[in-house]
């Protein structure tokens, strides 16, 4: 825990909002733009459109993000190098990625199994 506390405040800073940028990035970049595209949709019944705007604002919105976090992350490692440590590289950025996307996953899933009125087993199926 000590060595853990060692990274320093700012490090530790650039790694939380790494970490909600990826969650806005897994859950909030899509439920977003699904939002908009239905709403696009709704008011030209152009499904077209909808889905042309859908698909630039997940391109603009991912690419905006994706500089976000190599800016955190350029910030993290200045903050351990500074403090003495070795250059990390790019790995905190990596490991929190993965782990913003395990918890997209999860909540993915319990929002399909659970609230979702989704059924595993299909409807109709005798077992």
């Amino acid at each position: 825990m000590r060595e853990f506390l060692r990274i320093g405040a700012g490090a530790l800073l650039a790694v939380a909002i790494m970490f909600l940028g990826s969650l806005v990035l897994w859950l909030g970049t899509p439920l977003l733009w699904l939002w908009v595209g239905s709403q696009v949709q709704g008011s030209t019944a152009s499904l077209g459109l909808a889905l042309l705007v859908m698909g630039v604002g997940v391109l603009v919105t991912v690419w905006l993000l994706a500089v976000l976090l190599g800016r955190l992350s350029q910030s993290h490692r200045a903050h351990l190098i500074a403090r003495g440590r070795a250059d990390p590289g790019h790995r905190m950025l990596e490991s929190v990625l993965i782990s913003a996307a395990a918890v997209a996953v999860v909540a993915f899933g319990v929002w399909f199994l659970l609230f979702a009125g989704a059924s595993p087993v299909p409807l109709g199926m005798n077992l």
